[in-house]
């Protein structure tokens, strides 16, 4: 196992490399870093190369230098692979990840795609999330119009706390940016250009990326099939760890798959 730096677009950028065998490349979802995928990381590693990366933003990568979509972290990992010669990987995306890993397989050569409780479809959302936001945003203009701009914006701090999520919360200004403009990015129209196989693993509690989206994944992608855990939640790679590692093995170890 060893750790790796290199300066790609802008960016320092972080990524440990483990294991030996066909490449794996293994991405983790927004707010965490590698080590989130650890576990992951683990299992691939026991028959493959893996290359399990710090998105930047993230980790030990450093901010990206303007606001980043989906796109922009893609070229990333194409970049990756230029650089340490990797040629048709097995792609491995949990939640923000997923949304790289499928953007990368519908215009690049992939061994398999394994996609973890993973973004990429556009949320539906309630009335009450439209109440919500257009609340936020009328508060957030009569604040600014009747106090002063120092009083004003540290209010407005205040309100977007309280509305926002944690991963919004949590994040630097650069990033919440970032935030904003991929978790509105629809890959929808990607995935029937997908053709490599696809592993679908899901917790059927996910309120993040609900199971919903599972399912218009695997009609859509053309050689997808979804395995979901009863119980759990957003990261089922953790919340069923046996289940999780053994329906992995099977997939990415099958040369025939």
């Amino acid at each position: 196992m060893s750790d790796k730096e290199l300066e790609i677009n802008g960016v320092k950028f972080h990524y440990r490399v483990s294991g030996e065998g066909r490449p794996v490349v293994l991405m983790h979802g927004w707010g965490c870093n590698l080590t989130t995928v650890a576990s992951i990381e683990a299992i691939a590693a026991e028959a493959h190369t893996v290359y399990n990366v710090d998105f930047p933003g993230f980790g030990e990568s450093s901010e990206p230098p303007a606001v980043w979509g989906v796109e922009e972290y893609t070229r990333l990992i194409e970049e990756l692979c230029i650089t340490e010669s990797i040629s048709n990987p097995i792609l491995i995306g949990h939640s923000f990840g997923g949304r790289v890993a499928i953007l990368f397989a519908s215009r690049n050569s992939a061994d398999k795609v394994v996609l973890v409780d993973a973004a990429g479809i556009k949320p539906r959302h309630s009335l009450r999330y439209y109440f919500k936001v257009y609340t936020f945003k009328a508060g957030k203009h009569l604040t600014r119009l009747f106090l002063g701009k120092e009083k004003a914006e540290k209010r407005i701090e205040a309100m977007r706390k309280k509305a926002g999520s944690s991963d919004y919360n949590n994040a630097s200004p650069k990033m919440r940016a970032i935030l904003s403009k991929v978790v509105n990015e629809d890959l929808t129209d990607k995935l029937h250009l997908i053709k490599s196989p696809t592993l679908l693993v899901w917790g059927e509690n996910d309120t993040a990326t609900p199971l919903r989206d599972a399912k218009i994944m695997e009609r859509e992608i053309p050689d997808a099939g979804l395995v979901s855990f009863p119980g759990c939640g957003h990261y089922s790679f953790l919340d069923n760890p046996r289940q999780f590692a053994a329906v992995l093995r099977s997939f990415i170890n099958n040369k025939e798959s």
